[in-house]
């Protein structure tokens, strides 16, 4: 392994690699873990590899995937090379998220109540209105704290040029922070050595943090919050995570068919007989959280829950409607959004947007869609989307019936060439594959960001898609003090 490295191809004609630079010198918050890494043999990583693939079965930590004929609960993909974010660069993601989350916030509380923005054009009406996850049930309902978005997982990418940018906001459910976690102990398990010579920023008191916020938009009323985590069931491809951070937090894991509601207030049922619950993390869809107000035939949540949240006797978190604002036709006006609120330039820029309901972009999409990636406005997981460069003329011609029958439910985008990392493959081959970041911010009565966040790998040698779903797995990251 002496050399090993130096067998990496980082092509930085072509991508930005987040370890070497361009004259093919190790940038300096590698060095010493490269120095590390090269004192191991194949033997050090196979037996490595092993000891965290022994804990990934023994935590349980798998996903779902949907659409193979092959058993559908798989090993989290999970390569050994962490990520190093450096200081400088960290606190300028963190601001920029903090700029854009408390804009989005203050959009959200408009448009549920005076709707400015959309008297003054900033946004168009009929987009947020036409939304299918505006909830008309809500307007001029008032979240605890005036808060609606307490969880968030927006999606950032480098660029050819290693700038940072926004590629989507995730404010409905966002998932993946256990296996940021479960990331960080199964590397330490493996590789205690390559934390020695680096001050990494700690990440493990997440669940305490998650268990503050939800406390913090607890009814006033309560001063012992009891606090749920509302789960769809076994059979959700997050399932894992749900049970995960209801064990961390030390919460009571429930389903639907577990609460009830009497009074306009929620309980669940116990072996000690009915518990009032304060504040609800849902990972379920607002359509499915009460058959008297949205989906009658929903089974997941339970009747009466939104009555409860309207007289202010329980919190959800995130708040219902919130995935008006992370519909990526509304993503495009996030900059214009963050003007308009804070009156300000926005710290991390978007990516590049055509949107498919606006004529000129519709005709500039339907003729360049062999070099855009296209996406469906409120699909998630890496589905509901075309990757222009990677598919048929077939696939291409489908995706334009799709986009003219339906134009409000498309945007287009660059094919963006995201940044690069040296992966582990089979444990002795080594190529770089392109990567994300996912922070996590909390937001109660302060906003707080989990120090680095989920690295997502698109694993699948030249593939641009990192989602676990179509192949791609994660690495740990690390927030390093110099």
């Amino acid at each position: 392994m002496t050399r090993f490295f130096e067998r990496y191809e980082a092509e930085t004609d072509r991508f930005f690699d987040e370890v070497f630079t361009a004259n093919e010198e190790p940038r300096p918050h590698y060095d010493k873990l490269l120095q590390r890494f090269r004192q191991f043999s194949p033997e050090d990583i196979k037996a490595r590899r092993e000891i965290i693939n022994i804990f990934f079965r023994n935590q349980g930590i798998t996903f779902t995937v949907y659409g193979v004929d092959e058993g559908i609960e798989r090993i989290f993909p999970f390569d050994l090379i962490p990520r190093i974010l450096p200081a400088d660069e960290w606190k300028t993601i963190e601001k920029g998220l903090v700029q854009r989350i408390t804009a989005l916030n203050e959009f959200l509380f408009d448009i549920y109540h005076t709707q400015k923005i959309l008297k003054d054009k900033v946004v168009p009406a009929e987009l947020i209105l036409g939304s299918k996850h505006f909830a008309r049930e809500f307007v001029g309902v008032n979240p605890p704290l005036g808060v609606y978005i307490h969880i968030t997982g927006s999606d950032i990418i480098r660029d050819s040029n290693g700038s940072y940018m926004v590629l989507e906001d995730n404010l409905r459910t966002p998932s993946g922070v256990s296996y940021m976690l479960q990331n960080r102990q199964a590397l330490k398990r493996a590789f205690p050595v390559v934390f020695e010579k680096y001050k990494v920023r700690p990440i493990e008191n997440y669940p305490q943090e998650l268990l503050r916020t939800l406390q913090e938009i607890s009814p006033p009323s309560r001063r012992e919050p009891n606090v749920v985590v509302l789960t769809p069931g076994i059979y959700n491809s997050a399932y894992f995570e749900h049970s995960f951070l209801a064990r961390q937090m030390g919460v009571e894991l429930t389903e639907g068919k577990d609460l009830v509601v009497n009074n306009n207030r929620v309980y669940t049922r116990t072996t000690r007989g009915l518990e009032r619950v304060d504040v609800i993390y849902r990972r379920v869809d607002d359509s499915f959280l009460d058959p008297l107000v949205f989906r009658p035939d929903s089974k997941l949540g339970v009747a009466g829950l939104i009555n409860a949240y309207r007289k202010g006797n329980v919190a959800l978190a995130n708040a219902i409607g919130t995935g008006v604002a992370d519909d990526k036709v509304i993503y495009s006006f996030v900059p214009k959004i963050i003007r308009y609120y804070l009156g300000e330039d926005p710290i991390l820029q978007n990516v590049p947007t055509w949107l498919a309901s606006n004529p000129s972009d519709l005709k500039y999409i339907l003729e360049n869609l062999g070099s855009l990636v296209v996406k469906s406005a409120n699909e998630s997981g890496g589905y509901g989307m075309l990757v222009g460069p990677e598919s048929s003329i077939e696939e291409q011609e489908k995706f334009a019936e799709m986009i003219v029958a339906n134009p409000r439910n498309y945007i287009a985008q660059p094919t963006i060439s995201l940044s690069r990392h040296p992966s582990f493959h089979n444990d002795t081959d080594l190529y770089g594959c392109h990567i994300d970041l996912r922070p996590y911010v909390l937001f109660g009565k302060t906003i707080t960001i989990l120090p680095g966040g989920l690295t997502r790998v698109a694993l699948k040698k030249g593939s641009l898609v990192v989602n676990s779903s179509q192949g791609g797995g994660s690495k740990d990251t690390w927030v390093i003090d110099e």
